[in-house]
């Protein structure tokens, strides 16, 4: 038995989420993965993800991992899956682990960006792989009020009902807030995250940033514990899960806080 370890890359615009949610008919990137490996290996797959995104949520480095008795080589394994997949989710790279390695458990943090258009005008080619925000913002504000919730806190104001998750107690590394022309990125570091943790810190932030909210509310809101204090969570398509780390692979922590060099999204934010 092999052990394989792939790096996706998706579009959750049509996708109801990574999660399989089997005998729904429902569309998500873990069944759609898994339907994939059966027709290239000829034999059930169950994969293993890192982090169960959202519907309409994008990813630029989802990890799984899974058994497998197929003997294509390694290298070759995402371009031959590729060659099975949708257009809309790619593997990226292929990698041959051990079996004690687990997509989900053996990692020990992940790294999203929300990416927001902060202009007069929409746009057509990103409306869904963005949120569109038209109100002035000030983002000297929002930096001040994301460093509150760097560290280790109880992070159950920031989640949303839903979870069974019982332990709301996360270290969140880093929360940059970057700004190029009319592209902002909320870049958040964090041991793990709770459910839409990630959307509602940005539509609180986003409070923020508007002057309806100083920025000691926020820390505020984090201390009280209770839901429903801050801004609204926000849409899912601004959403991207950048990368998920793991022991051994070289990454400086003290980097997390580094401003990024700017540019056009994607290019520097990340």
């Amino acid at each position: 038995m092999r052990y394989l370890k792939l790096t996706l890359e998706y579009d959750g615009t049509n996708f109801c989420g990574f999660q399989k949610q089997t005998g729904t008919g429902l569309r998500t990137v873990q069944g759609v993965l898994e339907a994939a490996l059966q027709k290239l290996t000829g034999e059930p797959v169950r994969t293993f993800g890192a982090g169960r995104t959202d519907a309409g949520v994008h990813a630029l480095g989802q990890v799984v991992h899974f058994a497998t008795q197929a003997k294509i080589p390694v290298d070759r394994f995402p371009a031959a899956l590729n060659g099975v997949l949708p257009s809309d989710l790619v593997v990226k790279k292929g990698e041959e682990v051990d079996s004690s390695f687990h997509a989900r458990y053996s990692a020990f943090a992940k790294k999203y960006c929300y990416l927001i258009l902060n202009s007069k005008h929409p746009s057509a080619l990103w409306h869904k792989r963005c949120c569109y925000f038209p109100y002035p913002l000030n983002v000297d504000l929002m930096r001040d009020a994301a460093r509150c919730l760097e560290g280790y806190h109880d992070f159950q104001a920031f989640s949303a009902a839903g979870s069974n998750v019982k332990n709301t107690t996360r270290h969140l590394f880093s929360f940059r807030v970057v700004r190029q022309r009319d592209w902002i990125g909320f870049v958040v570091t964090a041991e793990g995250f709770l459910y839409k943790m990630v959307r509602l810190m940005g539509g609180t932030l986003l409070e923020v940033g508007r002057e309806k909210f100083p920025p000691q509310r926020v820390q505020e809101i984090l201390a009280s514990g209770r839901r429903g204090q801050g801004g609204p969570a926000l849409p899912p398509q601004g959403l991207y899960l950048v990368r998920i780390y793991y022991p051994g692979e070289g990454e400086d922590t003290s980097s997390w806080k580094e401003a990024p060099e700017l540019g056009f999204p994607f290019a520097s934010l990340f």
